[in-house]
């Protein structure tokens, strides 16, 4: 499904389904040289139990057209253009790593429309080494293959990701691969690394956030560990944390794992509120 987004079209994938008003809505957002396929498990399980789903293209990314956002700030003014866009007045946010910035900068800027937050792989600040700010600019095939080693900590996935005979690595080599030639114009690589880097927005943004929040983290995440959201979940007012057997590809690595926690947030949150 595609919504033309501040003069641009923009790619969300449903999971399958038409877009049902009367039903709850979940904004999937991804992370640095991803798309909306890395939530491919979750985002269909949602979109056949009672949810719209939209797993969002980020602007200049694959189906996305427009230049990529280069800060949290201007990406997480999409994600409310995006809403406003699809007629959505409240929707729950589940982002990875960047996605995560994202959906927390999101939340703060518009706390009224956010029912639910979910942070997955999240870290604040989302330091990113020199080595690899240089390589996504000047070598990014290298910074690639250095990303999936750090994000990694299984060869194979289980049964319910990618399927029997799927290696985690070479698969998330080629996603990369592939979102970074789908915008000639612009290093999205570089751009979204340098945007995690310089977001400082992070502590005063938790402080705005009026949903529950759930930390979904990885314990053998060496991208943004486990340990690195500390500043944020002391500033949350209604923080769940769950740490999954992982790396930092938490969807694919443990993504029954994941799914269940994002369902057990949303429907037990639900049910406080209600």
């Amino acid at each position: 499904m595609h919504y033309t987004v501040n003069g641009h079209a923009t790619y969300c994938y449903t999971g399958g389904k038409p877009f049902d008003a009367a039903k709850p809505t979940v904004v999937f957002i991804h992370g640095v040289l991803n798309d909306h396929s890395v939530w491919i498990l979750q985002s269909r399980w949602f979109a056949n139990h009672g949810w719209n789903v939209l797993a969002v293209d980020l602007p200049g990314h694959c189906k996305s057209e427009g230049a990529p956002p280069a800060s949290v700030e201007e990406a997480g003014q999409f994600v409310i253009a995006l809403l406003d866009a699809a007629g959505v007045q409240k929707a729950a946010l589940v982002g990875h790593s960047f996605g995560s910035l994202i959906a927390l900068e999101a939340t703060s800027r518009a706390p009224d429309r956010v029912t639910h937050l979910a942070l997955v792989g999240t870290a604040y600040p989302m330091v990113v080494s020199p080595a690899l700010l240089d390589g996504a600019l000047n070598d990014p095939q290298r910074a690639i293959a250095m990303v999936n080693t750090f994000s990694h900590s299984l060869l194979a996935p289980p049964p319910s990701s990618l399927g029997p005979g799927t290696w985690l690595y070479g698969s998330s080599r080629a996603l990369m691969r592939r979102v970074l030639a789908s915008n000639r114009d612009h290093n999205v690589f570089h751009i979204g690394f340098k945007a995690c880097n310089d977001y400082a927005n992070g502590e005063a943004a938790m402080e705005a956030v009026q949903c529950p929040v759930l930390f979904l983290l990885g314990d053998a995440d060496q991208m943004t560990p486990a340990r690195a959201t500390k500043a944020l979940v002391g500033k949350a007012r209604n923080a769940k944390v769950v740490t999954v057997h992982a790396g930092h590809s938490l969807m694919s690595e443990a993504p029954d794992d994941t799914l269940f926690a994002l369902r057990d947030f949303v429907s037990a949150t639900a049910a406080t509120a209600a």
